[in-house]
């Protein structure tokens, strides 16, 4: 289990992209455009429905299986870095600059709302996804390098996803933090205006999904992937079904809310996001997806989409119909929203193609043309 050198993988075993996760990163950004739309475009009447909570429970999926991909993608960046270069110390480094990146890039995203909506200067300060997925990659890249082998990465992050969901009812319960400055406790526990997400538990989904992440980097052959997919499809429902189960149980803690702060929604979450990589690693299996694929188009711009979606949701550009419109009404325009994201994601893919060309393939061409002038 020694981590001594950085060998590569045999000829063929490895594939440079693996599909069902950029599946996997479509499928969160659809359920992301859900919850947003149905929150902000459907009318109060609708909202003590059934399908309304139904609708809001699919929708609370989106922002924990982001950041379960989140730790899961800097486990896969950090080993071929490591594997390509040799280097552990650089490997990890710049996968914590992405981090960095994404905590910087919350900030610029709140500077955006707040000129584009018109919203009070305190919202600045607001505490959302991009907040903790920033410093949770940052710390997920720390640990991938300072652990020296395979076996310690698992029981650090394992220990630090499970330290992360059973401490948050004692942390959102004490009062020893009620001395920190707002802006700094919102990032702790929730606080009324700041906080839409929290480390305690959310940084816990960065943790777990570093964990597979993991399992998955270690495979070496096709049949190999194959075997840990199902496994992880039947560990994670097995999971599910046990936190489910244990949701019943008398609860340990004094203060401890089952949608917002139990860990037995944490685990219950992570199973099904588990059981979900092992699924869509058959469903790209069985059903030969074709070489485009527009989940996967999604997928692999997916930061971009939450980038430009979440203003035009709640923005300005889409006031008249803000809980304006019944949930049927809510779900086609879900619809109709998912297509026009899907064009603005080519579009996106199409001008970074020709960015590139233009930075390398142009200059060459130019340069070959004037020599052989």
């Amino acid at each position: 289990m020694s981590e001594v050198s950085a060998p590569g993988p045999a000829e063929g075993t490895r594939r440079a992209r693996r599909g069902y996760l950029d599946w996997m990163r479509g499928l969160a950004v659809l359920i992301m455009i859900e919850a947003h739309v149905v929150d902000s475009w459907t009318r109060a009447a609708d909202r003590d429905s059934w399908k309304y909570g139904w609708s809001t429970i699919l929708g609370g999926f989106g922002a924990p299986l982001f950041l379960f991909l989140a730790g899961l993608s800097v486990v896969l960046s950090a080993s071929a870095k490591f594997r390509k270069s040799g280097d552990r110390d650089a490997a990890w480094a710049a996968v914590m600059r992405r981090g960095f990146q994404i905590f910087v890039l919350a900030f610029v995203f709140r500077v955006q709302a707040w000129v584009l909506g018109m919203a009070p200067p305190w919202t600045l300060l607001r505490v959302d996804i991009l907040n903790i997925m920033g410093p949770a990659i940052m710390v997920t890249a720390a640990m991938w390098g300072m652990a020296r082998t395979t076996r310690g990465r698992y029981f650090t992050f394992a220990l630090a996803a499970l330290a992360m969901t059973f401490f948050t009812p004692i942390v959102r319960a004490t009062a020893l933090l009620a001395a920190l400055p707002d802006p700094i406790e919102a990032y702790i526990r929730p606080i009324k205006g700041l906080t839409n997400f929290v480390f305690f538990p959310w940084a816990g989904f960065v943790f777990g999904g570093a964990v597979i992440g993991l399992a998955i980097d270690g495979v070496r052959t096709a049949a190999s992937e194959a075997r840990l997919n199902t496994r992880l499809f039947l560990t994670g429902a097995a999971l599910a079904a046990g936190a489910c189960v244990a949701s019943f149980l008398p609860s340990p803690y004094p203060r401890s809310d089952f949608w917002t702060s139990s860990p037995a929604f944490f685990l219950l979450r992570t199973g099904l996001m588990t059981a979900a990589i092992g699924a869509a690693y058959a469903w790209e299996s069985w059903v030969k997806l074709p070489r485009w694929s527009p989940m996967q188009q999604l997928g692999r711009t997916s930061l971009f989409v939450y980038w430009i979606h979440v203003e035009m949701v709640y923005g300005l550009i889409t006031l008249p119909i803000h809980r304006a419109l019944s949930l049927g009404q809510a779900w086609m325009a879900f619809a109709a929203f998912c297509v026009l994201m899907l064009v603005c994601s080519i579009a996106k893919s199409r001008a970074v193609e020709w960015w590139r060309w233009r930075r390398t393939i142009a200059p060459a061409e130019a340069g070959a043309a004037s020599q052989s002038g």
